[in-house]
């Protein structure tokens, strides 16, 4: 059991999850999209020699004259896609740099399809980031050849023509995303963001504190985060069965995966046959999620954008639907929802689908002596000293746990429901009342705890009760796909919020069954921090004079 929350799934990593000087960690980093790189000219290394070029046109004329090397007839007469053309060059340079001699009429398509000569050669190699800038392939028409030429291979070359232009089509989306990645990465080497800047004495200057934001998308740069995610089989297992099990709705479709992380539920959506997936997220990882795209053979269906959803430019005007695992502790923990609502209203087409549909929230009274004795009343006696010092601010802060069932002294009290088709911004920051009936005698109330169920329904239209269980509702056999985040059921990585309560006054009391308990449960934001939460709780049990309150912190 934890002492303080951390954020959503995991506290950032230690810098050993990514060198200082990496290119593409941007915990240093402020507003890096809106920054401008100094101009830079670009220098093109020969393919066949050491020669050093300021136009890649005349480093390939050069290859030609010296070399007797035609890079632009070969490419054309391998009839190479974007892809294909960088495997090209990583090719010859391999070879060139192996001692190995190359031909332009020699070389074929099979020298160099493994996937490893997308990897370059040269670090920052100014030709592959300038293919754009030659000559597109032309291939020779009908006419072009002299003499007679039988119908067959007049065919054969339409049909070659129109293989051509539908590869044209499916990486011409995918190449801008990929060069202006590219060129976003050699922008931050040029400029060395990621280094400390320093002043005449050599002392790095102090670091500008950094946004809410900045830190919030840092956190999600990083493979463990992600594999804890994927790795929790309810949440990950609730998305793809949804999506399998409702391929009617994606088929031919256009998706906006918001936040989309490693991509899984992009490459979900694209399996079940949608159209087109558009998959956003703002932190590094998006560099991952193009390659798992790239390597999974979804490259020409889903399209991947670095960015905020209110700040990128998406290739589409609407979409069909919206994917997004944006949920966090209390549900609301993070901030994230604010998000997918915005992109829901400026991008969704009006009879759209937002997935998942409907969330219930949870909460209910705790009793647990034993985590208290552990915890808690464990300072007052440490190897025979009193440390009670240590305890000051203990249940300052919610605790991420996963509680026993037996620790619940009360029926669960579903106190909001958001059906995310119509929820607002305004509905996030609320005021609930509650209330309760203790099941089982206790000592103390010591604590609350807060958790959500996610439901998943097929159409806008369906409803869900607001005082609906997932867990009953799977087993029921309703509509749709639902999981429960509580106590009763699987670990999920959410596991539940649990808010300890300065509890003295109620251990010299005791509470019987039966007891009514009634309360008012508020989430609001803190001013200091737009992404952290507070829940604050005011209770009385039936019979009490005055009410009892506390504040907690989600930071």
């Amino acid at each position: 059991m934890a002492e303080s929350v951390p954020p959503k799934r995991q506290q950032e990593p230690s810098s050993s999850g990514s060198s200082e000087g990496d290119i593409l960690d941007l915990r240093n980093d402020e507003g890096w999209e809106d920054a401008e790189p100094e101009d830079e000219d670009d220098t093109f290394i020969s393919l066949l020699d050491d020669e050093v070029f300021t136009d890649i046109m005349q480093m390939l004329k050069h290859c030609k004259e010296k070399h007797n090397f035609d890079f632009l007839e070969l490419r054309q007469r391998l009839g190479l896609d974007f892809y294909g053309n960088i495997k090209l060059v990583n090719f010859i340079r391999s070879q060139v740099h192996g001692g190995n001699p190359v031909s332009s009429s020699a070389i074929s398509a099979e020298d160099f399809e493994d996937e490893k000569f997308l990897k370059p050669v040269l670090e920052d190699d100014a030709v592959l980031f300038n293919l754009d800038e030659l000559p597109e392939v032309q291939d020779a028409g009908p006419g072009a050849k002299k003499g007679k030429e039988d119908a067959t291979d007049s065919g054969h070359l339409v049909a070659r023509v129109s293989e051509l232009e539908e590869e044209l089509r499916k990486t011409q989306s995918q190449f801008d995303d990929y060069r202006i990645t590219v060129k976003q990465t050699l922008d931050d080497r040029w400029n060395d963001k990621s280094a400390p800047s320093t002043s005449g004495s050599g002392r790095a200057e102090k670091e500008e504190k950094r946004d809410d934001d900045s830190h919030y998308f840092s956190s999600y740069s990083y493979n463990d985060i992600h594999e804890t995610m994927l790795k929790d089989s309810v949440r990950t297992d609730a998305y793809r069965d949804f999506i399998y099990n409702h391929k009617s709705l994606f088929v031919g479709k256009t998706v906006l995966d918001v936040g989309c992380g490693t991509g899984i539920l992009s490459m979900f959506c694209a399996k079940a046959g949608a159209a087109r997936v558009i998959a956003v997220d703002n932190s590094a990882i998006i560099d991952k999620a193009r390659e798992n795209v790239y390597n999974n053979g979804f490259a020409d269906r889903i399209t991947c954008l670095r960015g905020k959803i209110e700040e990128v430019s998406l290739p589409v005007d609407k979409v069909d639907i919206i994917v997004s695992e944006w949920m966090g502790y209390c549900l609301l923990y993070e901030a994230m929802l604010d998000s997918v609502i915005w992109a829901r209203d400026k991008y969704l087409k009006p009879d759209g689908l937002m997935v998942p549909s409907h969330m219930n929230i949870w909460v209910a009274p705790v009793a647990d002596p034993d985590y208290i004795s552990d915890h808690i009343a464990f300072w007052r006696d440490v190897y025979g000293f009193d440390m009670k010092a240590m305890q000051a601010g203990i249940v300052d802060d919610a605790q991420v746990l996963n509680m026993p069932a037996k620790t619940l002294c009360a029926d669960p009290f579903p106190f909001l429901q958001l059906s995310l088709h119509s929820t607002t911004v305004d509905d996030l920051v609320f005021k609930r009342k509650w209330n309760a009936k203790l099941t089982q005698d206790i000592d103390s109330l010591d604590g609350f705890t807060i958790w959500f169920d996610s439901f998943f329904m097929p159409s806008r239209d369906d409803k869900v009760p607001g005082d609906a269980k997932a867990e009953e509702w799977s087993k029921a056999g309703k509509r749709g796909i639902a999981f429960t985040t509580g106590p009763k059921a699987k670990e999920t990585h959410w596991k539940q919020a649990v808010m300890l309560i300065d509890n003295v006054k109620e251990k010299a009391s005791g509470r019987k069954e039966g007891s009514q308990l009634s309360g008012e449960l508020e989430y609001s934001v803190p001013v200091d921090n737009s992404r952290a939460l507070t829940v604050g709780m005011v209770w009385k049990f039936d019979g009490d004079e005055k009410d009892s309150s506390q504040e907690w912190n989600m930071k």
